[in-house]
């Protein structure tokens, strides 16, 4: 059996390993348009910021590795064209063309950047965040004297990621995003009202409910200009989002969102026989809503290559589905979420109620104690949990981990105020700000 795999990140590189663990004589080969595999795009903010040096640390392996265990990964071969009633592709490397064929097909080509519609983006010191080469680019770009002002577009999680990254390399930055507020499609307000402070102390000017018109500059930046003003910059930074990246399967007939994210089942299959696909191309099974959706985050790309592996060498296993728990650190703050947003159990009909609170992290006698703030979404009816999200310096993410335990599980705001989470003065107060908040939730 011949296994393709075409893209050579998470979700492939996961697929092609498990899937030669369970079928050793299955003859698997990797397609990668880019010359870096198993690169994981998380960790450019860091790395532009200084956390670390080594640009290698975000690529795991190497084509060589997975030659070793039998996986042959062919790099900057890029798949043009797929034929699913010959079960061939194409594929181009370096101006040849080559056709294939395969018995089993995963499609794994991640995605893309969303670039504003605005003019100027082909400026020099005009950059996106999305692979390797962007932030070698960037960070010799910021190494540059002259590169002092940094003018951030887009304030979602890689957004806010770079705004501090910036900070640390000591740059004047801006950060514009056209929203009402900060990461809006992450978290709910009561949330994200507790970032803007948190950055702007930090000296970021921060532009709400404003939008970037055009990058002025001959042949580099020199300024931008907005719906409302013009500022000076010397390098711009697009964090506006990601889209799919599956223009090249648009006649095939594969089902696929509006955005183009390739639908996919709990196994992992599409809607043509024989083809797979999984992470930022494709969309993942919710556990609430019972229906495919897209969250482009890793760990979902990592469980679904996972599974899509086993399945394609063999099995028949399904995922139960995902919370989109994600989380984000911000200078001094984190911030995490699980299940559903005020917002997403409004477009899904359901009938909800909130509650919103503030507490402390742990008690007020040992050193560090700090607000927390947390926010419930839970059913009117049952009181089952429906979502939550947490903010504060410390504590934050790991309780959010705690309630997608409690939703995976069916559990409500009853059940949540008298669970016992772990207490000592350093770590918590007796009762916990979950606890509160599923006691005060009514």
């Amino acid at each position: 059996m011949k296994i393709i795999i075409i893209g050579g990140e998470a979700a492939g590189m996961s697929a092609a390993a498990k899937a030669k663990r369970i079928n050793p004589t299955a003859e698997i080969v990797v397609y990668e348009a880019s010359n870096v595999i198993s690169f994981g795009a998380c960790g450019l903010p860091y790395y532009i910021g200084d956390e670390f040096s080594d640009a290698n640390f975000m690529a795991e392996f190497t084509p060589a590795q997975f030659a070793e265990k039998g996986i042959q990964v062919l790099t900057q071969h890029r798949v043009v064209n797929l034929d699913p009633q010959q079960q061939q592709l194409t594929v181009e490397h370096q101006g040849e063309t080559l056709v294939t064929h395969y018995d089993r097909l995963m499609i794994a080509t991640g995605a893309k950047e969303i670039l504003p519609p605005i003019a100027g983006l082909e400026k020099q010191g005009v950059y996106s965040l999305r692979r390797m080469q962007d932030g070698l680019d960037i960070k010799t770009a910021l190494a540059d004297p002259l590169c002092q002002h940094v003018t951030i577009i887009g304030s979602g999680f890689i957004g806010l990621e770079v705004a501090e990254a910036m900070i640390h390399q000591g740059k004047t930055v801006r950060l514009i995003e056209r929203a009402a507020c900060l990461i809006p499609d992450a978290f709910d307000t009561e949330i994200s009202q507790h970032i803007q402070p948190e950055l702007e102390h930090a000296g970021v000017q921060i532009h709400l409910k404003e939008s970037v018109r055009e990058i002025i500059g001959d042949d580099r930046v020199t300024s931008i200009k907005t719906d409302k003003d013009i500022y000076a910059t010397d390098l711009v930074i697009c964090c506006t989002g990601v889209k799919p990246n599956t223009d090249f399967i648009a006649a095939t007939g594969i089902e696929r969102l509006a955005n183009g994210a390739i639908i996919i089942d709990q196994q992992g299959k599409t809607s043509i026989d024989n083809i797979w696909a999984a992470g930022d191309c494709a969309t993942i099974w919710h556990a609430q809503l019972q229906q495919p959706v897209y969250i482009p985050l890793a760990t979902g790309a990592n469980k679904m290559g996972r599974l899509v592996g086993e399945n394609i060498a063999g099995k028949n296993l399904r995922y139960d589905g995902t919370l989109g728990t994600s989380c984000v650190k911000i200078l001094g703050l984190e911030a995490a979420r699980t299940g559903l947003s005020e917002r997403e159990a409004q477009q899904a009909n359901i009938d909800y109620s909130t509650v919103y609170i503030s507490d402390k992290c742990h008690t007020n006698y040992c050193e560090g104690q700090s607000p927390l703030y947390i926010k419930l979404i839970y059913r009117s009816d049952n009181k089952q949990l429906l979502g939550g999200q947490m903010i504060g310096n410390k504590g934050a993410v790991h309780r959010v981990d705690a309630l997608a335990v409690a939703i995976s599980l069916g559990a409500t705001t009853e059940q949540l105020g008298m669970m016992d989470f772990a207490y000592a003065p350093p770590f918590a107060r007796t009762w916990d700000i979950m606890n509160v908040a599923g006691n005060v939730a009514k």
